[in-house]
């Protein structure tokens, strides 16, 4: 039993681990509350069962066919957190913090990837939680505060704060880590006033290049609330069920720039000022340790299946808003290469590859101690893809997600490679080390996460003097 600010909590005990599973951090985001702010949590009397977690938030299935998170009547009650800790009557552990990915339109801190038992049996207390996305946490509506969702992960690191030391954990050794969308959050915190002094370190694993202009984000709303036939208002969009804007949720996704997810990180000039990279670069964080990092051929995710050859290069570089000049570039840069093989280094830099570097040089610019690697090991069935490094830090070689890359049974190398990059992990958040040398602007060293290890120059210069210069049109 644990006791948090809000009353007393039971988990469960495995593997010498202790779970606490659904406690509320924020009120249910519903009636009122509906695309607020997160208010505090009601208490409770007694003790109150934490050992299932809570509901996630609203979202479609990822994929046709595939297992639905949340369903219509599941409600909004959503914002809650889960905690693993391997001493409940110790203090001073080192605290880690994640913040799952899924395009700010799908995830939930309750996927078994995400199960944090292997982490914590290495000394660390590991909190994960819920958050908004979509239309609920990302949607524009006027006079309401943008970024509903970045300020659940503030009222959740806050929740950590408060009451994290009784779980056995120290609330000044926080370290946050993120993959994709989460890296982004991670980032976007690391950057943002409101959050400083709520963690010490962060790991940003692959940085999407995701924030949308206000004007962008008004046109999301304008087409949604004539799709919906509401008012473009909080009082048109708080008379829909959840359900009913999930139906229409990607209306605006449309023509070859559409894109992923409608939603994302609005720069509302007060919590977001822009991407990352610029208010880094001006030394907001740079008091924060930080890792980042992305897999090498994080575009594998998202072709695999696809007839990568039917794709023209000057196709994609349009959809991804970039000058023809790009396409002449890279092919220069890679004689011998296939349109076909550029694709693939294309969109890895565009989405992932370059936003994370430029998060890495912003930071080291500024004089924060920074650390970058590039995830290489090419895992049986989608190579050094996106998302391969979340089950290597958590160490789950049989869950869902790992089975995609590994199959089954998993071979030897991931559990080997596995225990190296959770070492590595656990190790930053306890003292500030991860294990290789910092990056800075002069030698730009790189850890190469592959069996064996190797840290290198900067392994994607090509790529980098490309872009030097490169936005993305909006």
């Amino acid at each position: 039993m644990a006791v948090v600010s809000e009353g007393a909590v039971r988990g469960a005990s495995a593997s010498g681990i202790a779970c606490f599973r659904g406690i509320p951090f924020a009120a249910a985001p519903e009636g009122p509350l509906r695309f607020r702010p997160p208010a505090p949590p009601a208490g409770w009397d007694g003790v109150r069962d934490a050992t299932a977690f809570g509901t996630a938030p609203p979202q479609v299935p990822p994929a046709p066919g595939a297992a639905a998170a949340w369903r219509a009547g599941d409600g909004l009650d959503c914002l809650t957190v889960n905690v693993w800790t391997p001493d409940l009557g110790g203090a001073g552990l080192p605290v880690m913090v994640w913040i799952y990915g899924g395009g700010f339109k799908h995830g939930s801190a309750g996927r078994p990837d995400f199960d944090a038992t292997q982490l914590a049996a290495a000394g660390v207390v590991v909190v994960t939680f819920n958050y908004r996305f979509g239309f609920e946490g990302f949607g524009h509506l006027a006079g309401v505060p943008d970024n509903r969702g970045l300020r659940d992960q503030i009222a959740a690191l806050e929740w950590v704060q408060r009451n994290i030391g009784a779980f056995g954990g120290d609330p000044a050794e926080v370290t946050v880590f993120g993959q994709s969308a989460g890296a982004a959050s991670a980032a976007l915190l690391l950057a943002s006033p409101a959050a400083r002094g709520l963690f010490r370190r962060a790991i940003a694993q692959s940085v999407p290049d995701a924030f949308l202009p206000t004007a962008q984000a008004e046109r999301v709303t304008a087409v949604l609330a004539t799709e919906a036939g509401v008012a473009a208002t909080w009082e048109g969009f708080a008379a829909l069920p959840p359900e009913a804007i999930l139906r229409v949720q990607d209306t605006p996704l449309q023509g070859p720039q559409a894109g992923f997810s409608a939603f994302g990180p609005v720069i509302d000039g007060e919590l977001v000022t822009g991407p990352p990279w610029e208010t880094i670069r001006r030394g907001a964080g740079s008091e924060v340790d930080l890792i980042c990092g992305f897999t090498h051929d994080e575009a594998r995710w998202f072709t695999t299946g696809m007839d990568v050859d039917a794709l023209p290069l000057l196709a994609v570089a349009d959809s991804l808003r970039l000058p023809v000049s790009v396409v002449a570039d890279y092919r220069s840069a890679h004689p011998g290469s296939t349109d076909a093989e550029l694709v693939t280094v294309l969109l890895s830099d565009a989405l992932f590859r370059m936003p994370t570097t430029r998060v890495a040089e912003a930071h080291a610019r500024a004089g924060g101690r920074t650390w970058l690697y590039d995830l290489t090991w090419p895992s049986p069935r989608l190579g050094a893809g996106h998302i391969l490094d979340v089950p290597l830090v958590f160490g789950n070689a049989t869950s869902p997600l790992a089975t995609r890359f590994l199959g089954t049974p998993p071979p030897a190398d991931f559990l080997t490679l596995s225990e190296n990059m959770r070492a590595a992990w656990t190790s930053f958040a306890t003292d500030g080390d991860p294990g290789w040398p910092r990056f800075d602007l002069a030698n730009r060293t790189t850890r190469l996460w592959d069996l064996p290890a190797a840290d290198v120059p900067y392994p994607l210069e090509r790529s980098r003097r490309i872009w030097e210069g490169v936005e993305r049109g909006r």
